[in-house]
């Protein structure tokens, strides 16, 4: 694997990680300011803003980083700095756009949501909600063209930073506003949770700044690369980069918002779907759980093929200009390899320690538990089509990312209303797995196909993560077993010990076998080993 895809992977990795994290870890103290009811109306603005925010992290980046990276890698840099110019003014103006059009289309999915008097929420409560966090869309798209336009030089850092940023000053508004709201001007935990959504406006504000800052250190090295340039900035014309940049656009801002819009269409089916089988006064509750408490902490293994398809698309796509199939092919292998070999024992800890995790995270609560245990399964399919959608990207397979994104979420609609009537929550779960299972099946067909890809050797070596995996789910098993039977969870912190305890031993059997294996050192190379050789491991 090129070390430009390691290094890259690994700050974006890292950026993401840390922002999913703290995401997660907030939801904690700000579920204690406000409370559980609160927190569920939260979730309808969450996913709202989660659209927003995919677009602005990943889908429009990864576009404009693909086609800066494909000229960079000819020659030309001009071109690349003509479509950063022209196109800061074209995200602006789809800013304001995006904004007016989620404020006031805030109404009608109120409308949409609110199916029963039953429910804990009113369409006024929702239409608010959703409407405070409009104001996030006047930033995110400012931002989407500069990440981009960074990654296609292969500057993965400002990308990872600015999420961070963006990421820890929203926080630090979310939670500090919604305390004094609370606390010292004794208003509702509505209007707490209202200003709680605009901080996303406040923390994008930080993150562009952050952008700024890394534009001005980078700028005298673009310049001097524009002054060496093959093709003067004149012999693209606005029509034809645009024309360019939209015909694969599209197939990059749905793989950036469609676990975003899997999730809308619970946010749209799912209390209709509950209260016609006469679950009505429970379905606020359940949808949370769903959309928002586990879904944060499923999406944390998810960050790993994440930061491997930001990475992945900018050197697939130079590869792939160059004609070098030897380099697609290494970087294919590895990438399924670590991707898998880091996703795998995550899902396995999240499924066996879910009771234990949600008590830690949120409170008790066995169907939340349940929740999260049946739906962690899914983020291998989450990883699998970000990785898999990255690299037909990558080789210019656009339409079919298109064809198999709309399919995978026409079957989660036309499945999530019969499945949720059959088995509720667990319903909606399995028409995201059935959606995501058929994307992710004809994406990895289309690339063997086309790349002729053949390797038995990564079968062998999935083969081998899985067995391991096996052998570190058993024992983290037993492990908990036995702390509960002397000692069952009575606290969040008696919780938090047992996860920690277990998560210490899946890591040391798992690493464990790994070096013994040598699995982990032909997936990380000799600096693996000169490390462990160091450690006398």
């Amino acid at each position: 694997m090129s070390s430009n895809l390691i290094k890259g992977t690994a700050i974006l990795t890292i950026g993401l990680f840390l922002s999913k994290a703290l995401g997660l870890l907030y939801v904690i103290p700000l579920y204690a300011i406000v409370g559980k009811g609160s927190m569920e109306l939260y979730q309808y603005a969450y996913v709202p803003y989660n659209i927003a925010l995919a677009i602005a992290i990943s889908g429009a980046p990864l576009a404009i980083s693909k086609y800066v990276s494909k000229y960079n890698a000819l020659g030309d840099y001009a071109t690349g700095r003509k479509l950063l110019k022209s196109g800061m003014v074209v995200m602006a103006i789809s800013g304001v756009v995006s904004f007016l059009a989620l404020y006031f289309l805030a109404e009608p999915i109120a409308n949409l949501v609110r199916k029963s008097d039953e429910q804990i929420f009113t369409v006024a409560q929702i239409t608010s909600v959703i409407r405070w966090v409009s104001f996030s869309l006047l930033v995110v798209p400012l931002m989407s063209i500069v990440r981009g336009f960074l990654q296609g030089y292969k500057k993965m850092e400002p990308t990872a930073v600015s999420q961070l940023v963006e990421q820890i000053v929203r926080i630090i508004a979310v939670l500090a506003g919604a305390f004094i709201v609370v606390n010292y001007m004794n208003e509702t935990t509505e209007k707490a949770v209202n200003f709680a959504v605009f901080a996303a406006f406040i923390g994008s504000i930080a993150g562009l700044a952050v952008l700024y800052w890394y534009w001005k250190k980078y700028k005298p090295e673009f310049d001097h690369l524009l002054s060496t340039s093959t093709a003067s900035t004149g012999d693209v014309s606005f029509g034809t980069m645009y024309k360019e940049l939209f015909s694969f656009l599209l197939p990059f801002i749905l793989v950036g918002v469609i676990n975003p819009l899997y999730q809308f269409v619970d946010m749209i089916t799912f209390n209709g779907a509950m209260e016609s089988i006469g679950l009505a006064s429970v379905t606020d509750n359940y949808l949370g759980m769903l959309n928002l408490f586990t879904h944060k902490v499923v999406m944390i293994p998810v960050m790993v093929a994440t930061g491997f398809s930001m990475a992945l698309i900018p050197v697939i796509t130079a590869y792939n200009a160059k004609n070098d199939q030897k380099g697609i092919t290494h970087s294919l292998d590895q990438t399924y390899q670590i991707m898998l070999y880091l996703t795998i024992p995550m899902v396995i800890g999240i499924m066996v320690l879910s009771k234990e995790l949600y008590h830690m995270l949120f409170e008790k609560d066995f169907m939340g538990a349940e929740i999260l245990a049946n739906y962690a399964p899914v983020a291998i399919l989450f990883g699998l089509y970000s990785v898999t959608a990255a690299i037909l990207q990558g080789i210019d397979r656009h339409k079919w990312i298109i064809f198999t994104s709309l399919l995978g979420l026409l079957l989660k609609l036309a499945l999530n209303i019969p499945l949720i009537k059959l088995f509720e929550t667990d319903g909606a779960i399995l028409a995201t797995s059935i959606g995501y299972m058929t994307a992710v099946g004809i994406n990895i067909a289309i690339i063997t196909k086309t790349l002729n890809y053949r390797s038995q050797m990564v079968f062998r070596r999935i083969v081998l993560i899985v067995f391991l995996n096996l052998i570190m789910f058993v024992v983290v098993f037993f492990t908990l077993k036995g702390l509960n039977t002397v000692s069952p969870v009575a606290g969040k912190m008696h919780a938090l010990l047992y996860v920690f305890i277990c998560g210490v031993v899946g890591v040391i059997v798992y690493g464990y076998l790994s070096l013994k294996t040598g699995l982990a050192e032909k997936l990380f190379g000799d600096r693996l080993t000169r490390l462990t050789n160091k450690l006398k491991l």
